[in-house]
């Protein structure tokens, strides 16, 4: 009956299409029809043909066992196809080798399973980070950098790991001893049980194994010893570099006519029982959330942007919790990316601020505009009037600077430049957490997230690979 009603049905229905899903292709297909030209997948596939891939080609030369590997063009096209739209996961990827049509595409029906894709890029990071610089000068051919105005700003991370799996200085010290009492108790047991076991069994005969209870407990007292003696060279190392900026300080202080202020102080060398350390990944810290009063266990990611475009043009991955000590680098790291080539203006909120920072960009000739202090929301600073005084000091004369119709023009269009930026690559790709972990993976990592950028600004300005 239900058979007929659906032949009546279809006789009488003719404004429906043609539906037979059993139909089979009498011609083999191009899968290239399958999306249209301007495809973001075809962009990323002209761009690998553009890149050195010679570092990653070089291993496979003397490979000649087992299964061919797959072609290391895909693969490099798919990690980059896969970051660029959000899909960072192994899993994910291989998922979507059968159920998106692009990823099909890409890899032209082929199908590398989770573990391959991440061995992959396990293998290939280093490498595959240093395509960083290929793009970035993709971006720059196709005048998508202009060094007039770079914005500097950074945004906190997840590491690979839970701030759970962490412990403070001092907590260490109280569960070692606990540990430690524990673990001697267990012993004393253990002895007298060899004894009498020595006596039923005979010297030197074997009745048994270590009880689970002592494994255990020896395991994790060796852990917490192995971190407490991590965060000591840690200490040891900054109090080195603390006193040596101390004795500095204090010349500059004794040197000068008047004494105004405060002398400074000199480091105490004691380990402060707060400072933790992740069992986990010890190279990650606790750190403020961005724009929030949680704490996230995880790094500190830079990024400095060109105006023109929002293109990426130097990247930076640091255990500090502030952004004091990054200018510096990134400035270093902007002339390495683009063969000496240094910015106009630079611009940076609060974080960055420091007399050093200002004597540095100033020493390489960069205008800048850094913030000294934080400014209210909708709070507009009185223009000042006059000359500078002599006796001005580094501070208060970008303070003043900064409160200039001009100043205060070219720093507005720092948030416009640099906080889309990371918008982007947290919301729009959904890139919250690393895949890997310790300080140089995770940079490399954040490499790869930030040229994935780079090529979707490529992309979107409608320029060519090829004319680029």
């Amino acid at each position: 009956f239900i058979s007929l009603y659906y032949n009546s049905r279809m006789k009488t229905t003719s404004r429906f299409r043609p539906y037979n899903p059993d139909q089979l292709f009498l011609l083999p297909q191009d899968m290239k029809q399958w999306l249209p030209e301007d495809d973001l997948v075809y962009f990323i596939m002209d761009v690998v043909k553009q890149v050195d891939l010679r570092k990653i080609y070089r291993p496979y030369e003397l490979e000649r066992r087992g299964q061919p590997p797959y072609n290391p063009t895909m693969m490099v096209g798919l990690l980059l196809y896969a970051y660029a739209v959000g899909v960072p996961s192994s899993r994910k990827i291989e998922q979507a080798t059968y159920h998106s049509i692009p990823f099909r595409v890409l890899t032209a029906n082929q199908h590398p399973d989770h573990d391959t894709i991440a061995d992959f890029r396990k293998r290939h990071l280093k490498t595959l980070a240093g395509l960083f610089v290929q793009v970035l000068r993709l971006c720059q051919k196709a005048g998508l950098v202009k060094f007039g105005h770079i914005a500097l700003d950074g945004t906190k991370v997840k590491a690979n790991a839970s701030k759970h799996k962490a412990m403070s200085y001092g907590r260490m010290e109280k569960q070692a001893a606990i540990l430690k009492k524990e673990v001697d108790h267990l012993l004393a047991q253990a002895e007298q049980a060899d004894m009498k076991e020595d006596a039923l069994y005979g010297k030197g005969k074997r009745g048994g194994q270590l009880p689970k209870e002592l494994q255990f407990r020896q395991t994790r007292l060796q852990k917490i010893q192995e971190a407490k003696l991590a965060l000591e060279e840690e200490a040891r190392i900054e109090t080195a570099a603390r006193k040596a900026e101390y004795e500095a300080q204090k010349k500059a202080y004794d040197n000068k006519t008047g004494r105004r202020g405060r002398p400074p102080k000199a480091p105490s060398g004691q380990i402060d029982s707060k400072r933790q350390r992740n069992f986990t990944d010890p190279d990650s810290r606790i750190m403020p959330a961005n724009g929030s009063k949680d704490f996230v266990q995880g790094y500190n990611c830079q990024a400095a942007v060109d105006g023109k475009a929002q293109v990426i043009v130097a990247t930076g991955v640091t255990q500090e919790t502030n952004d004091k000590q990054q200018i510096e680098p990134l400035i270093k790291k902007i002339e390495e990316n683009t063969a000496g080539k240094l910015p106009k203006v630079v611009s940076a909120d609060a974080g960055y601020f420091s007399e050093t920072n200002c004597n540095i960009l100033a020493g390489k000739e960069i205008e800048a505009y850094v913030a000294t202090g934080k400014q209210k929301h909708g709070e507009i600073p009185l223009q000042p009037r006059g000359r500078i005084p002599n006796n001005a000091t580094v501070k208060s004369r970008m303070a003043r600077k900064l409160r200039t119709l001009k100043g205060r023009a070219t720093y507005s269009l720092r948030k416009q430049i640099v906080e889309p930026v990371f918008g982007q690559i947290k919301e729009a790709r959904n890139f919250r957490q690393f895949s890997f972990r310790g300080l140089e993976n995770c940079q490399q990592e954040w490499d790869l997230i930030c040229l994935t950028h780079n090529l979707l600004k490529l992309f979107r300005s409608g320029l060519a690979v090829n004319s680029a």
